[in-house]
């Protein structure tokens, strides 16, 4: 996990002064309650709004931004947010917290990729070995990292592996500090438009699921978990309504981001679709958990299922 001492530097706002659950467990109205949210970078804030799905929300929300998934863990571990959207690794390697996974939702995983610069010799994953990669810790492409390298028969031990948030990352890959960077969108669509060139994406080697984690402490808070329910089922509508116009969606990420509208036009393919916290999902959870034990970055393996709520299958 990464350490509490550097959770503060990776948060890009500090909203986080509010407790978890700021409403007493007995009120009986929804307005009384602030929903703490972590986001990332132009994402479920956006998206909602885009949807029109803040405009009758019946309880205040306070957002949270964050560069990735591993500090959403820490805080929803510390109960300082009450829900956030993580990539399938966050929940894995943040180990035994206070947190439980109440939505699944998935995506091709082609934004999820291994990147060269376009002058790199390096043609294959087995070539990593002997080499340096940029990754954040514990993030999507932490998992499908060690997933290619397994894959490819290439010891952990054996690449130089810098743990490095998005925006260091990327500048030790594009000063040539490091060989390759792996990394998610919409970082991965920006680089490419740069001129960066993809070893290998995630599609069919990583499952490409996305997480929505909440804090115990608000699970056990029964006006949090009525709010919860209400807003995880406007996610749900906010990325249908992103898939059926996409062209509007990259146009309002394009002017949130202040990036090229073909940058947002890339970063389409990692739209998620909501999909059922089943068999299936766990299953393939297991086969990462599994991968990371093998690597011996997990000390210890674990059942996915152990992590779940599905309570709110019920609202779909």
């Amino acid at each position: 996990m990464i350490s509490p001492r550097i959770l503060v530097p990776l948060l890009l706002t500090g909203a986080l002064g509010l407790g978890a659950c700021s409403s007493p467990s007995n009120a009986d109205d929804l307005g009384s309650l602030t929903l703490n949210v972590g986001d990332q970078i132009a994402g479920t804030e956006k998206v909602l709004a885009a949807a029109g799905e803040l405009a009758d929300v019946p309880y205040d929300i306070s957002w949270s931004a964050f560069t990735s998934g591993p500090p959403q863990i820490e805080a929803l571990n510390a109960a300082q947010i009450d829900f956030a959207i993580t990539g399938n690794t966050p929940p894995v390697l943040g180990g035994n917290t206070d947190t439980t996974v109440i939505t699944a939702y998935s995506n091709p995983a082609e934004g999820d990729a291994i990147l060269l610069r376009p002058d790199s010799d390096i043609t294959s994953v087995a070539e990593l070995a002997g080499r340096s990669v940029a990754v954040a810790r514990g993030s999507s492409a932490h998992g499908h990292l060690i997933l290619q390298l397994e894959k490819a028969g290439v010891l952990v031990e054996d690449v130089t592996i810098n743990y490095l948030p998005p925006s260091d990352g990327k500048a030790a890959f594009e000063s040539g500090q490091v060989d390759a960077w792996a990394v998610w969108d919409p970082y991965t669509a920006l680089a490419e438009l740069d001129g960066a060139v993809p070893l290998v994406t995630a599609a069919g080697v990583s499952n490409g699921f996305g997480f929505g984690v909440a804090s115990d402490a608000a699970l056990e808070d029964p006006l949090t978990s009525r709010a919860l329910a209400d807003f995880t089922a406007r996610v749900e509508r906010a990325y249908a309504w992103a898939r059926e116009n996409p062209s509007a969606w990259a146009q309002v990420y394009a002017t949130e981001t202040r990036v090229d509208v073909a940058a947002a036009e890339l970063n389409n393919r990692s739209l998620r679709t909501q999909i059922p916290l089943d068999e299936r999902v766990v299953s393939s959870q297991n086969d990462l958990i599994g991968a990371f034990h093998r690597a011996g970055i997990l000390p210890t393996g674990f059942d996915f299922a152990d992590k779940i709520d599905t309570r709110f299958e019920e609202n779909r």
